[in-house]
């Protein structure tokens, strides 16, 4: 059976065969945050904030940012309340 997505194990396998430390990072990015290529090659050192441990991603296909004004959590076009800190969206 085919499956479409990846498993644990599977993203631990492609992180083990990183060969240098932006491989790396790149993996972690794409599979721990859930962003596209696009997305995380468009990364910035001030998108990164360590002491609240957040990361911003501009969504680059439809040029908007939708992340929540309260929390900063990454959301989808539906959510009407942000599921990390339950902000109404408006």
């Amino acid at each position: 059976m085919n499956k479409a997505y990846l498993e644990d194990h599977d993203i631990e396998k492609l992180e083990r065969a990183a060969t240098n430390m932006r491989d790396l990072l790149l993996i972690r990015i794409l599979f721990h945050l859930g962003c596209r290529v696009s997305e995380a090659l468009a990364l910035e050192v001030g998108d990164i904030d360590l002491m609240q441990g957040t990361v911003r991603i501009e969504h680059l296909k439809t040029r908007i940012n939708l992340a929540c004004p309260e929390c900063s959590a990454r959301l989808g076009k539906s959510h009407s309340f942000c599921p990390k800190c339950g902000v109404a969206i408006k």
